[in-house]
């Protein structure tokens, strides 16, 4: 039986050709992301930055702590609290002390000896300069700050500044003029801007780590003396007082899901187009196994031979593909580095286990792709020996009518489901990149059966033009119905996953967008000139004073809430000015009045369990604070974005951040706007006037760096394998057919014309495979569609017409090349050769 299916595998190599590629690739890709899964779980451990020299470091403790009957859960804090004065003075008395203080600094482009010009910012962290000695921070050039006004930077390779600019510098205390008097070298983990200390001091009073050169254990008898809520961090415990000490293990989980979600996919694109190479193979091979059946051989020997043909082809590609991933695995952990998606120390490990698991997967996958076509192959009566007719009959067994129903019916049943009780879980990721698949498996399965009536509906006009071409390819691939099938079934896939994984991300967006649109009324907005800053009191208050301006400011901040009794759940937040809050912005009230929030009130959304108006929730703010408000109004859920409404009072010390503005009705909007610009020029921070429309339009979310990756990766392969398998079937397809071509030239048709005729077939076969994957794409998007109204937004659905129409082509390019050349090659013998040639 091996020896059969190797004959086999030699005497039809151009038919195993395109299984052998995409399983290889297959292969290749799951190896390669499997090496780089299992390098996230051994990451290296981290030891402490910024205060790797400091014996103890004394902070408050950034975790929300709160006992359930569960155990104790914990959330970081939006925002921590200062060290007490109090405690500053305590611990000084054990031994030498230093005090850290943590500020926003934005620095302007520089000018060399000369007066500092604006021409962008630059944000960075301020801290006085004696905290720089806890890194160890050293000189690489010029002095410590010794006045106020001066600085020492940290300075990378490539960077800008160096000893002697001047440059335009914001912080919380205003803006100023700093003299850079000495750089050090940039570690990785922040851009510093050191400044001497009391000129910290005067910046930010608060101190936010206090540096303790004293036994641990006396440093910690005195914090529990004071009453707890510090942190007594030593040896890698200092590492939870770096800037952003969880950072690593965020962009991890990142990396797992966009790695874990891209395997998923290959695997599912590798199936489908091995189990479409086998099904097609089997049914170009009937009169073969005809003759097997004939000459003695049993069904279960057909079947042997079938399966035995997919397992040596699945162990060469998957020996390759080892090979492949072995050496992709190294270049794809250098482009998530790359794109920032992986820490910088990212790399892959020494673990094998992965290239075994791709290896083996490979070989099942092979298998399972020819289970299906071995019982069709053993099902070959010896009578179809003596068949001639090229007209496919019974084009779909039973079993395969079973399976896409049941398919069908539970990717449509599973969004059903979802719809009725719980829409925001088909805007999920993992939801909208896994559920259609079950749609398109179901689809590509009925291919068989849809592609018949597409061919003749879609070539129905080509038909009725002069020339005998588009007949001729009309009724050649309604004839080869297994042929048009098992070409039209990976442009299924490819063109489904496009539209419908591009077009939700797309749709996601305009609808969050929206929602941004809709909610905002402002006139005008006014945000810093970089993220996560906060606009200067002194600035506030100006705006406010600008005539025929009704400012609404408000703050980002976070609440959390306990949900059942197990969970902490922290939500977005914004501490917004109730009397100025109708006047700026619309947000989807269902139940309430914005009117009614207060200092004791809280507006929610409809996610939150507690939501009947008037009830009181306890929650716990941005500084760890726990509060009983009264719920003012609940907003509808939307796609997320509605968050959640607390007053200044309840914003747990954030400062203001956007400053909303509407034109009063007698003022001038021109007027209003150009006073709002000279403030914040005379600030020059880079503080940002923009129009409503300006605002949404930035505001709204857009794709993420790891989903637009992951996507692109997915999309990728699918049409690699598409490219792939498209070429194989039209390749084996038109060798088998060189006795057709060459009657056509018996009977008085050039060489051109019986190439354009193929050419015209390929791409018609395209067109209606391009079809059903759109359809299959409609039913997902409006899904999306339906989702999003249930949940209250009224946004339309995005369609990537560009990108379909481009794989659309590509996908054409390639099967007619594919059609054309093996074709042109046939025809250069003699077509009474040809015709009279043997199978």
């Amino acid at each position: 039986m091996l020896m059969l299916a190797l004959h086999g595998v030699r005497t039809r190599w151009v038919t195993f050709v395109g299984s052998f590629v995409a399983l290889a690739l297959g292969v290749g890709l799951i190896a390669a992301t499997g090496l780089a899964l299992a390098a996230t779980f051994s990451a290296p451990d981290k030891g402490p930055e910024r205060f790797a020299a400091a014996p103890v470091v004394v902070r408050a403790d950034d975790q929300l702590r709160v006992r359930t009957a569960n155990g104790l859960r914990t959330r970081p804090l939006a925002r921590t609290a200062p060290v007490p004065p109090a405690l500053v003075t305590e611990l000084a008395a054990l031994g030498r002390t230093v005090e850290d203080r943590t500020f926003p600094v934005d620095l302007a482009a520089t000018g060399k000896e000369s007066e500092p010009r604006t021409q962008g910012i630059e944000p960075r962290t301020g801290h006085p300069w004696s905290v720089a000695a806890a890194a160890p921070y050293r000189l690489t050039s010029g002095r410590s700050p010794a006045a106020p006004g001066e600085a020492v930077v940290t300075a990378g390779p490539g960077s800008h500044l160096r000893t002697g600019d001047r440059v335009r510098a914001t912080t919380p205390a205003g803006a100023t003029t700093l003299t850079v008097v000495g750089t050090v070298a940039d570690r990785g983990f922040e851009s510093a801007v050191f400044l001497g200390d009391e000129e910290a001091a005067r910046i930010s009073p608060a101190v936010d780590a206090l540096v303790v050169h004293a036994d641990a254990t006396a440093v910690r008898d005195v914090v529990a003396r004071t009453g707890g809520g510090m942190d007594v961090l030593t040896g890698d415990g200092r590492r939870h007082a770096d800037p952003g000490p969880d950072r690593d293990a965020e962009a991890l989980v990142s990396v797992n899901a966009l790695l874990g979600t891209a395997a998923g996919i290959t695997l599912f694109v590798s199936v489908s187009v091995v189990a479409s190479t086998f099904s097609f193979a089997v049914a170009q091979r009937r009169r073969e196994f005809g003759l097997l059946r004939t000459a003695g051989a049993t069904p279960g020997q057909i079947r042997r031979t079938v399966v035995a043909e997919a397992v040596v082809v699945g162990v060469l590609a998957s020996a390759a593909g080892w090979w492949l991933g072995a050496a992709g695995a190294p270049l794809l952990a250098a482009r998530l580095v790359d794109a920032g998606l992986a820490p910088a120390w990212f790399a892959i490990g020494e673990q094998t286990w992965p290239l075994h698991t791709a290896f083996w997967t490979g070989v099942v996958v092979a298998t399972a792709g020819a289970l299906a076509a071995s019982f069709r192959a053993g099902r070959t009566a010896p009578t179809e020996v003596l068949r001639e007719a090229a007209v496919d009959s019974r084009t779909m067994p039973v079993s395969r009518w079973i399976l896409a129903a049941l398919v069908l019916l539970t990717g449509a049943g599973l969004l059903v489901t979802a719809l009725v009780l719980d829409p925001g879980d088909v805007l999920g990721r993992k939801a909208y990149i896994t559920r259609p698949l079950l749609l398109i498996v179901g689809v590509a399965l009925l291919a068989p059966v849809l592609a018949g009536p597409l061919v003749r509906a879609l070539t129905w006009l080509p038909a009725r033009l002069p020339g005998a071409t588009g007949v001729l390819a009309r009724e050649n691939a309604s004839a080869g119905v297994r042929r048009t099938a098992a070409v039209a079934a990976p442009v299924v896939i490819t063109v489904a996953l496009t539209a419908s994984l591009l077009g939700t991300v797309g749709t996601l967006a305009e609808a969050k967008a929206t929602e941004v649109r809709t909610a905002t009324t402002a006139d005008l907005v006014v945000v810093p000139g970089a993220a996560g800053r906060t606009l200067p009191p002194s600035f506030v208050e100006r705006v406010r004073a600008v005539e025929g301006a009704v400012a609404g400011v408000s703050r980002s901040t976070a609440v959390t809430v306990l949900e059942e009794g197990t969970a902490l759940v922290t939500s977005e937040a914004r501490a917004v000015d109730p009397a100025r809050l109708t006047a700026v912005s619309a947000p989807p009230v269902v139940a309430g009045r914005l009117t009614d929030l207060d200092d004791d009130g809280i507006v929610v959304n409809e996610e939150w369990l507690t939501t009947t108006v008037g009830e009181r929730v306890t929650v716990w703010l941005g500084d760890g604070r726990e509060v009983s408000l009264r719920i003012a109004a609940v907003l509808a859920t939307g796609t997320g974005s509605n968050g959640v409404y607390v007053t200044a009072r309840n914003a747990g010390g954030a400062g203001p951040d956007r400053i909303d503005v509407a034109v009063a009705e007698a003022a001038d909007p021109g007027a209003v706007a150009a006073a709002l610009r000279t403030a914040a020029e005379a600030q020059g921070t880079g503080i940002r006037v923009l129009t409503g429309a300006e605002w949404a339009a930035a505001a709204a979310p857009g794709m993420s760096d790891s989903t637009r990756t992951g996507l692109w990766l997915i999309l990728s392969m699918a049409l690699l394998c598409t490219g792939i398998a498209l070429a194989n079937t039209l390749v084996t397809a038109t060798t088998d057919r060189v006795r057709d071509l060459a009657v056509l030239r018996l009977t008085g048709a050039s060489v051109p014309q019986v190439l354009r005729l193929v050419a015209v077939e390929a791409v018609a076969v395209v067109t209606v495979g391009a079809v059903i994957g759109a359809g299959v794409a409609a039913v997902n998007l409006a899904g999306v569609w339906g989702a999003l109204a249930l949940l209250g937004v009224r946004s339309g659905v995005v369609v990537p017409w560009g990108t379909i129409g481009a794989v659309v082509a590509a996908a054409a390019v390639v099967a007619a090349v594919s059609a054309v050349v093996p074709a042109a090659v046939a025809l250069r013998t003699r077509p009474v050769e040809l015709a009279g040639m043997r199978e």
